[in-house]
C-alpha cells in the first residue's frame, strides 16, 4: 500500500465515519493527519447528525455533510447531491457495515480505502478499492491509525484529537461551571448513567449509593452528564429520589455535553461516546466494563489505573484482540470498586 496515493492527486479527501461518537473521536487523529500532509487539502467528513456534532469547529475539517441514513432513498440521494459538483479524489470508509460503503461510494472517489475484510460485515469491503490488510482485532484508535500506512503519514506521527469549542461555548461552559463549583467548592464529578445499549449499562440502581459517596468522601459536586434518554432519565429520577443533591446536566446537545466533559475534574462512565471524548479532552476518566473489552474500546494508552475491569478474568491477561462481549459481567461492578478509583484520580481530596 505505501508509495499509493499522492498528494497531488488527493486534493479532496473524504472520510465516512458515521456513527457512534466514541468511534467519531477515535477517527479524528486522521483528519489533523491528512491537513498536517498537505494544509491546502479540503477534507470533508460524512457522519449523522449526533456525532457530526463532536467535528463541528474541527481545524483540520474544512466541510461535514451529514448523512440522514433514516430517510433511506432520499437521504442517500441528497448525500449524492451534496458531492455530486464537488467529487472526493479519495475517501477513507472508517465503518464496518454496509451503511459505511455506500456513503463512501456516493462521495464520488475513484479511490475507497475501507478496512480489512474480516472486519467488516455483509459484503462492505466490495466498495473498497483497496482494504486495509488483516490483522488481529486491535484498539479501535490503532486500527484506525492504520489508515496512515497507504497515506504515506509515518506511524511515528503525533496523535492528536484537536476537540475545539467556539469562543460562545467557552464562556457559556465557563459561566456555568462557576455557579456549578459556587455549590460546595470541591471536585466536580461527573455522572454517565446509560449507553445505547443496555448490556453495557452499569445497574441504574447503584449510582444513588455512588454519588452519596463522592458527595461524603470527597466533598464532590455530583454533575450528571449525558443525553435524554429514557434509561438516563430514570437513573437521575432514581438518585434524586434518594435525596442525593445532584447537578442535571443531561439534554439533548451534544456540544453542551462536550463542554460538561471538559469542564469537569473527573468522568465516571461506561463504555459510551462521553468516555472518549474525556479522553481526547484530557479529562480524567473512570472507565466501567465488563461488557466490553476495555483493551480494545477503553481509554487509549492512558487511565488505565482507573478503569474498572470486569470483562478480563482474574489471571487473564489483558487483550486487545478479543472482540466477543461478556454478559452478565457489569453487575460484577460495585459502588466500592467505582469509589476506589475515583479515589485514585482525586488523591483523596476534599
Amino acid at each position: 500500500m505505501t508509495g499509493l496515493l499522492h498528494p497531488a492527486r488527493s486534493r479532496r479527501v473524504g472520510i465516512v465515519l458515521l456513527t457512534g461518537i466514541g468511534d467519531v473521536v477515535h477517527g479524528l487523529p486522521l483528519a489533523r493527519d491528512l491537513k498536517d500532509q498537505d494544509p491546502t487539502r479540503e477534507v470533508v467528513w460524512v457522519a449523522e447528525a449526533a456525532p457530526a456534532e463532536v467535528v463541528r469547529n474541527h481545524p483540520a475539517v474544512d466541510r461535514v455533510v451529514v448523512f440522514d441514513k433514516k430517510a433511506g432513498v432520499a437521504g442517500a440521494r441528497r448525500l449524492h447531491d451534496a458531492f455530486r459538483s464537488r467529487p472526493c479524489d479519495l475517501t477513507l470508509n472508517l465503518m464496518r457495515y454496509i451503511k459505511g460503503a455506500v456513503a463512501s461510494l456516493l462521495t464520488g472517489a475513484p479511490v475507497r480505502i475501507g478496512l480489512p475484510p474480516s472486519k467488516t460485515r455483509d459484503g462492505a469491503s466490495l466498495f473498497n478499492t483497496l482494504s486495509l490488510s488483516e490483522g488481529p482485532w486491535q484498539h479501535t484508535q490503532d486500527l484506525f491509525l492504520r489508515f496512515r500506512e497507504p497515506l504515506g503519514i509515518p506511524t511515528s506521527a503525533p496523535v492528536g484529537w484537536d476537540i475545539t469549542f467556539t469562543p460562545e461555548e467557552r464562556t457559556e461552559a465557563a459561566a456555568f461551571f462557576t455557579r456549578v463549583r459556587a455549590v460546595t467548592g470541591g471536585p466536580i464529578v461527573g455522572l454517565v448513567l446509560a449507553t445505547a445499549n443496555r448490556h453495557k449499562d452499569w445497574p441504574a440502581a447503584r449510582y444513588p449509593a455512588l454519588a452519596r459517596a463522592l458527595i461524603e468522601h470527597f466533598g464532590a459536586t455530583v454533575l450528571l452528564v449525558g443525553g435524554p434518554s429514557e434509561r438516563e432519565r430514570e437513573a437521575a429520577d432514581a438518585i434524586r429520589s434518594a435525596g442525593v443533591p445532584v447537578v442535571d446536566a443531561l439534554g439533548n446537545s451534544v456540544r453542551r455535553m462536550m463542554t460538561r466533559v471538559a469542564g469537569v475534574d473527573l468522568l465516571i462512565s461506561p463504555d459510551t461516546g462521553p468516555l472518549h471524548i474525556a479522553h481526547a479532552l484530557n479529562t480524567p476518566v473512570v472507565g466501567l466494563f465488563g461488557h466490553t473489552n476495555p483493551w480494545r474500546v477503553g481509554p487509549w494508552r492512558r487511565d488505565h489505573d482507573l478503569v474498572v475491569d470486569r470483562y478480563t478474568d482474574p489471571g487473564e491477561a489483558p487483550d486487545a484482540s478479543r472482540y466477543d462481549p461478556r454478559d452478565g459481567r457489569m453487575e460484577r461492578i460495585t459502588v466500592a470498586d467505582v469509589t476506589a478509583a475515583a479515589a485514585r484520580a482525586l488523591g483523596g481530596r476534599r
